[in-house]
């Protein structure tokens, strides 16, 4: 589910007064009381709530102003592990501040429920635009912008922050778009930070095992089985990789980013609705062979008549089988990733005018 994140790191502090719109003049989220986050949602009221995870509700809040925000109620009082995802998603989000990362406007801890409010998404997911109910028909030139927008964001995560983050979760629906539709990466409920290369995922809802969710009744209780089985990921999106060793690394977001290049070519889902075998991965196995396959497989909504975007089309898919290779060793960084997108794809021009580096 795609929830709302990000900025910098400051110690846990007293409620600190908020402006009408919610957003501090000091740097970083601030503290709210879950007096100030019942206003925010007409006490938690059902006709605001616009979104639903397994562990958290979503809510549109909105703010004395018309200013609106995003306000994920997350229970963590039912579990310790999901209070402590909640801290470490909170650690995370008080870090980090890039222009195509979504911003956390504060926070509420009081009480068994943790809550992060956030940047309002007026134009939804990548998802929603792509396969959902959105009527906007997102053109080439955006969807490109869209996937520049979202390695730098990733450039941003693995090379530029210290210590690294790897975000665990991109896929589509962690896409948000703003008004603009420029990208807002989101949801970093799965993220870690500070490992030089590799993490050891951590259990976020079901407990999978090579992609399915498995009984907690019959789990293991020891040995390399035991371990694999604490995964966590969105199908059709998970480095198989990870899947098999139990252990993700930037170059797992890399592979989800792959993913995301060809929903973005194909204008098909990650995994088919009606069928959860049914991977894009596995149907444009032949495009990924042979870019002179791509045009067949261009979503028919875009203008594939177009000459120049062919050309683009068999570019991007280049990329995207880099980044899909089964070695992650052998896959690109995300500053890899955008030197090939400004050299071969012209159509992200506007993106690159000036890089989305932190603020």
């Amino acid at each position: 589910m795609a929830s709302f994140l990000c900025l910098r790191l400051k110690l846990r502090r007293k409620p600190v007064r908020v402006g009408e719109s919610g957003f501090k003049k000091d740097p970083g989220p601030a503290r709210m009381t879950k007096q100030q986050i019942s206003k925010l949602t007409m006490s938690f009221s059902r006709s605001r709530v616009i979104a639903f995870g397994g562990f958290s509700t979503v809510y549109l809040g909105k703010f004395p102003d018309s200013g609106v925000a995003a306000v994920k109620v997350i229970d963590s009082g039912s579990s310790h592990r999901l209070s402590a995802v909640f801290r470490q998603e909170l650690q995370i989000l008080q870090r980090v501040q890039h222009e195509s990362i979504v911003s956390v406007i504060g926070y509420c801890d009081e009480g068994e429920e943790g809550v992060l409010v956030f940047q309002y998404a007026a134009n939804g997911t990548l998802h929603e635009n792509l396969h959902g109910r959105w009527d906007s028909l997102l053109s080439w030139k955006q969807r490109m912008g869209i996937a520049y927008q979202l390695a730098q964001a990733l450039e941003y995560l693995h090379e530029r922050c210290d210590p690294q983050i790897v975000h665990g979760d991109i896929k589509a629906s962690n896409v948000l778009l703003d008004s603009q539709f420029n990208c807002k990466l989101c949801d970093f409920g799965s993220a870690k930070m500070g490992f030089s290369s590799s993490v050891q995922p951590p259990l976020s809802g079901p407990e999978m095992i090579d992609g399915g969710a498995i009984n907690a009744a019959t789990r293991p209780k020891c040995g390399r089985l035991a371990t694999r089985m604490m995964m966590m990921g969105s199908p059709g999106y998970t480095d198989p990789h990870y899947l098999r060793t139990g252990i993700a690394t930037k170059k797992s977001d890399i592979y989800s980013f792959g993913v995301i290049l060809l929903e973005l070519i194909t204008g098909l889902e990650a995994v088919s609705s009606s069928d959860c075998s049914e991977k894009l991965v596995c149907k444009a196995k032949e495009m990924l062979k042979d870019e002179s396959k791509v045009t067949a497989m261009l979503d028919p909504r875009l203008d594939v008549r177009n000459n120049s975007l062919g050309v683009e089309a068999e570019a991007v898919a280049s990329i995207a089988a880099m980044c899909l290779v089964d070695c992650p060793t052998l896959r690109p960084s995300a500053s890899d990733i955008l030197e090939t997108m400004r050299i071969r794809v012209p159509s992200v021009g506007f993106s690159f005018s000036k890089d989305k580096g932190a603020a």
